[in-house]
């Protein structure tokens, strides 16, 4: 993966070179018959496809108690990158829910993961996005997610709320909370502001240098805010609090800031439901 450290003080060029960047690389792909997922359409980040994909996956045994016959929701389940471990680990009574703004990422794994695993299910919604679906037509703040209470074991999403804005937030939460069975498990990654990562991102030691600050959060482009957020950590904590999901800790921060200790790249929250 090319980096693009370089262009940081510069976030709206960085941007438009990033995104063009990955479609070349998914034409040299196809002129090379690579059947594997295209990254200019993954919207997934840095990384190796497959690899991020195993990393986490770990993650989730790790911290989550995932049991092979267990209920799992993606949020942003993208082109399947989490999901694709999943189909050699759960088994016939375990269920895996993905939906996506993305239309094309979920059609993708309607194609390559369901066609071959039936209890694996991707939806799209259309909510709106400006950075990813510019032209959806429901809005975050009214989005009832599509599935039963009480009904999953795990509920994960990995880089969405990066890109959720703050008035999303609660409602998000409040649906993972609906959605979770009792004693279930939320594993979520954010970009948290708090001393430490404040301190690093003033002093330019920052991966990702964020050009608008408001109380409670912060953009790298404000004239697209979806692209990347970061959000105060006492603000991400209250949230938590007004709708009944514990953090458990400690929290595992990640390298973003520039960190020298850090377990992934964003920084993982993992909750509980507890009633």
């Amino acid at each position: 993966m090319m980096n693009f450290k370089f262009l940081n003080h510069h976030p709206k060029f960085k941007w438009k070179i990033y995104h063009l960047y990955r479609f070349f690389y998914d034409f040299i792909n196809i002129l090379n018959k690579n059947n594997s997922a295209p990254l200019g359409k993954t919207f997934v980040g840095g990384g190796n496809f497959e690899k991020v994909g195993q990393e986490f996956f770990q993650y989730f045994l790790n911290f989550c108690n995932i049991k092979s016959s267990s209920k799992i929701l993606d949020i942003g389940s993208g082109m399947g990158r989490m999901a694709i471990p999943f189909t050699t680990f759960l088994d016939e009574n375990g269920i895996y829910e993905g939906f996506d703004v993305f239309k094309s990422g979920i059609r993708w794994s309607q194609k390559n993961i369901t066609t071959k695993f039936s209890n694996f299910h991707f939806s799209y919604i259309d909510i709106f996005n400006k950075e990813y679906n510019p032209d959806g037509k429901i809005h975050a703040t009214t989005f009832t997610f599509p599935y039963p209470d009480n009904y999953f074991d795990v509920v994960f999403a990995t880089s969405v709320f990066t890109h959720l804005l703050p008035l999303d937030l609660p409602k998000y939460f409040s649906e993972i909370y609906r959605v979770l069975k009792p004693n279930g498990t939320c594993f979520l990654t954010f970009l948290l502001l708090n001393p430490e990562s404040n301190q690093l991102i003033q002093n330019k030691q920052s991966h990702i240098l964020f050009e608008h600050f408001e109380d409670k959060y912060a953009l790298m482009i404000h004239d697209v805010p979806e692209h990347t957020i970061a959000y105060d950590e006492n603000y991400v904590r209250s949230i938590h609090e007004t709708t009944n999901l514990v953090m458990t800790d400690p929290i595992f921060y990640g390298s973003w800031c520039g960190r020298n200790n850090f377990l992934s790249f964003q920084d993982i929250i993992i909750s509980k439901k507890y009633n």
